[in-house]
C-alpha cells in the first residue's frame, strides 16, 4: 500500500524492474544498487505490460489528462502523473518532486516561417525547477534512493559527474530530501550559471582537471568502491522520468504524433529515454504510429553523428573539443547502445551543427520571441539543414525539444551580442546604442531603427496550426 500525505492509500498492483538489455531472464529488482548487467552493459526499466493493458487505453489517457496540474500528490507532476508507467512501487511519501514536467509546448509560428515549416513546435523543457529537462529523470532516482533509505539500506550519498545541468538537478532534488549530493565538475569548462546551483543548493563539488568523460570515470570508481548512489543517465532510473517528455508532446498535440521530434545529444540518454515514452505509448494503445526521431549533435562532440555516417556499423568514442553547447561535450556517451537502437528503430537521422551554426540559429531564433540554451541551437541548427535539404517537408509537424533555459547561458548570449565569440563572427548582434541623452538625436536613431527591422521582418500571413 502507498500513501499520500493527505492519508489517502492506493493498492500497487503494476510492477517494473531493472533487466539487461541482452539476457530478459537477468533481472534486478529497482531497489538494488546495481548500474551495469553481469556482461558489462546497461540495464533498462521495465514494466509489467500485460497488468497495464488491463486498463484500456481509452482509461490512461483519461486519467493522465485528469490528474494535470492537480495538487492530488503526487500526481500533480507531469512525471509522477504517470507512476505507473514509471516507478509505480515508490510510497507516495518517499516521492521527491517538484511538480516537474508539464512544461509549454509552444508553437513557433514566425520563426518556423522563416524556416519554411508550416508548424514548428519548441518542447520548452528548460521552464522547470532547475532549468533543464534532467529534473524528469532527477525526481525519480532521488525518489527512489530516499524510498531505498526508508527501508534501511546504507546509502550515504548520491553522486554524479557533470557538465551542468545534471549536477543542477541532483543538487536541488537531494537537498529537497535531505540527501547529501556529490558533484564533479570538469575544472574551467561549465557556464557560470550551471555551476552555482549546485554550490548554492549545498552539494560537495569537486572541479577536477579533465573533461566530462574523464570526471564519468572518476564517479563510477567511487560508486563501486564507496557506496554513493550513481545517479548519471547510465542509471537506468533516470530514463524513466526523462520519457515522459514523448508521452507529454503527444498529450499536449490532443493525442496526435508529430511527423519528426528533434532532440539534442551529449550523453544520449535523452534519446533512447524519447523513444522508451513512444514505445509505451504505442505498446499499451494510445498512439498508432511513430514519429521520426532527429538526433542533432555538436560537430565538436559527434561521435553518434559519425557513426550514423557508417550505418552504425562502427562506433568509435572521440575526444571531444571545446563547443558552445557545452553540457554535450561528451565524446564516449555512456548510452550509445540504447540510443542507436532508438534511433533504428525510429526511421531516426542524426545530424551535426558547427559552432558557427549553433550561435546563429540561437541568434535567429531569439529573434522571434524565444530564448535559447546553445543545446537548443544545435537542434534548431540541425532541423534547419534538413528542412533546406528537404529531408523534412513544409506540411510537417515538427517538435524541437528545448533541452535548457536560456537563462544559463547569458554569458554566450552576452558574447554573442558584444561580438566577442572566439573564433564566430556575430552576424545578427544586437548591442545597444549609446547615444547622448538628447531627445532630437534620440528620435532620429529611433525612427531609424524601427525603419530597418519593418524592412527585415517577413509579410509572410500568420497561420493557424491545424487542429
Amino acid at each position: 500500500m502507498t500513501k499520500s500525505p493527505s492519508g489517502r492509500s492506493t493498492k500497487v498492483r503494476h510492477r517494473a524492474w531493472f533487466e539487461s538489455l541482452h539476457d530478459p531472464s537477468e533481472r534486478y529488482g529497482l531497489d538494488e544498487v546495481v548500474y551495469t548487467s553481469r556482461d558489462g552493459g546497461l540495464l533498462q526499466v521495465v514494466h509489467d505490460l500485460d497488468e497495464l493493458r488491463k486498463t484500456s487505453a481509452a482509461k490512461w489517457r483519461r486519467l493522465f489528462e485528469e490528474r494535470a496540474h492537480k495538487n492530488d500528490w503526487p500526481y500533480g507532476s507531469g512525471v509522477w502523473g504517470k507512476k505507473e508507467w514509471v516507478c509505480p512501487e515508490i510510497d507516495h511519501a518517499n516521492v521527491v518532486s517538484m511538480y516537474e514536467g508539464h512544461s509549454n509546448l509552444f508553437w513557433a509560428e514566425r520563426y518556423g516561417r522563416q524556416l519554411g515549416l508550416d508548424e514548428l513546435w519548441i518542447k520548452q523543457c528548460g521552464n522547470s525547477h532547475t532549468g533543464s529537462f534532467k529534473d524528469l529523470g532527477m525526481t525519480v532516482l532521488v525518489s527512489m534512493v530516499k524510498e531505498m533509505r526508508a527501508r534501511g539500506q546504507d546509502i550515504p550519498a548520491v553522486a554524479c559527474a557533470s557538465t551542468g545541468d545534471t549536477s543542477a538537478a541532483l543538487s536541488a532534488y537531494a537537498a529537497a530530501a535531505g540527501i547529501p549530493a556529490i558533484v564533479f565538475l570538469p575544472r574551467g569548462k561549465i557556464s557560470v550559471a550551471p555551476l552555482i546551483q549546485p554550490v548554492a543548493n549545498g552539494a560537495i563539488v569537486f572541479a577536477l582537471d579533465t573533461d566530462f568523460d574523464g570526471c564519468m570515470e572518476i564517479v563510477k570508481q567511487v560508486a563501486e568502491r564507496d557506496g554513493v548512489y550513481l545517479a548519471n543517465s547510465m542509471n537506468s532510473l533516470r530514463i524513466e522520468g526523462q520519457k515522459t517528455v514523448g508521452i507529454e508532446i503527444v498529450q499536449q498535440l490532443d493525442w496526435e504524433v508529430p511527423d519528426w521530434i528533434v532532440i539534442p545529444g551529449g550523453n544520449l540518454g535523452n534519446v533512447s529515454a524519447l523513444a522508451k515514452g513512444l514505445d509505451m505509448m504505442l505498446e499499451l494503445g494510445l498512439v498508432s504510429r511513430k514519429p521520426r526521431i532527429v538526433c542533432a549533435q555538436a560537430e565538436a562532440a559527434n561521435p553518434l553523428y559519425l557513426s550514423f555516417l557508417r550505418d552504425f556499423r562502427v562506433f568509435e568514442p572521440i575526444a571531444a573539443r571545446p563547443t558552445l553547447a557545452s553540457a554535450i561535450q561528451i565524446g564516449n556517451p555512456v548510452s550509445i547502445e540504447k540510443a542507436i537502437d532508438a534511433i533504428r528503430r525510429y526511421d531516426g537521422i542524426v545530424e551535426q551543427a558547427s559552432e558557427p551554426e549553433i550561435a546563429e540559429a540561437c541568434a535567429h531564433a531569439d529573434r522571434t520571441g524565444l530564448f535559447n540554451c546553445p543545446h537548443t541551437g544545435v537542434a534548431l541548427a540541425a532541423t534547419a539543414k534538413l528542412v533546406r535539404r528537404g529531408v523534412i517537408r513544409a506540411q510537417d509537424r515538427v517538435v524541437v525539444i528545448s533541452t535548457a533555459h536560456g537563462l544559463k547561458f547569458v554569458d554566450f548570449k552576452v558574447k554573442y551580442h558584444s561580438m566577442t565569440l572566439e573564433g564566430i563572427p556575430s552576424e545578427q548582434p544586437n548591442p545597444p546604442i549609446e547615444l547622448p541623452a538628447r531627445y532630437e538625436t534620440v528620435r532620429d536613431e529611433m525612427r531609424r531603427q524601427i525603419e530597418l527591422r519593418a524592412l527585415a521582418a517577413s509579410d509572410e500571413p500568420r497561420r493557424s496550426p491545424r487542429p
